[in-house]
């Protein structure tokens, strides 16, 4: 948890929640080791940052940006800890567990979670998932908006969601592939990143 200086949380519409409840149950063809397909990024950032800092070539504009209004950004590091916390907010909101919830979430974006988490229960299902393996994160691109540091990250995931309900209980198997954009004011003193938004990714 001390590796968790990035704690993420969600910050834009509710919508988010219906995107990443949607995204986790969709199968995709492509699995952690795959080449990239035509049109996707060919490498990670963090290996054209590293070529950028041997002189290969540029470094991305945006990074350039945000480095030079936050030094300390690495991107080993928050990779690391955008892995931690995908786990944690997959796992929290399938489990409906608002206590591990709502210190990750943006107060609007809770409200979201919330909801869908009641109208669950109402419903009388519940959802236990595992990662049957560790996630793959990549970084793919960083902005700079003004005072607004944006990280994407491509998550790749294969877990096991056993579901109850009226019905009995199913157990499915899901391979899942998104991209999470990830947001920090970068005039704050506070280092927390926070979800801006959740999309699915190409397989």
């Amino acid at each position: 948890m001390q590796t968790l200086q990035l704690v993420i949380f969600a910050a834009l519409a509710v919508v988010v929640l219906w995107q990443l409840y949607a995204v986790l149950g969709r199968r995709v063809g492509r699995q952690p080791g795959d080449e990239a397909k035509p049109g996707a990024p060919s490498r990670p950032l963090e290996r054209v940052t590293a070529e950028a800092e041997e002189g290969v070539l540029a470094a991305p504009t945006g990074l350039e940006q945000l480095r030079r209004r936050d030094p300390s950004f690495d991107p080993d590091h928050f990779v690391s800890g955008a892995k931690q916390a995908y786990e944690m907010i997959v796992l929290a909101f399938a489990a409906g567990d608002r206590e591990r919830l709502q210190p990750l979430l943006a107060e609007d974006v809770y409200r979201g979670f919330d909801g869908a988490i009641s109208a669950r229960d109402a419903d009388g299902r519940t959802e236990k998932v595992e990662f049957l393996h560790a996630p793959r994160a990549d970084l793919e691109d960083v902005r700079l908006d003004h005072d607004v540091a944006q990280a994407q990250v491509r998550f790749l995931a294969e877990f096991r969601s056993r579901t109850t309900g009226p019905e009995g209980e199913a157990v499915d198997d899901r391979r899942t592939a998104e991209l999470w954009t990830f947001e920090r004011d970068v005039t704050s003193a506070d280092p927390n990143w926070r979800l801006a938004r959740v999309e699915p990714a190409d397989a």
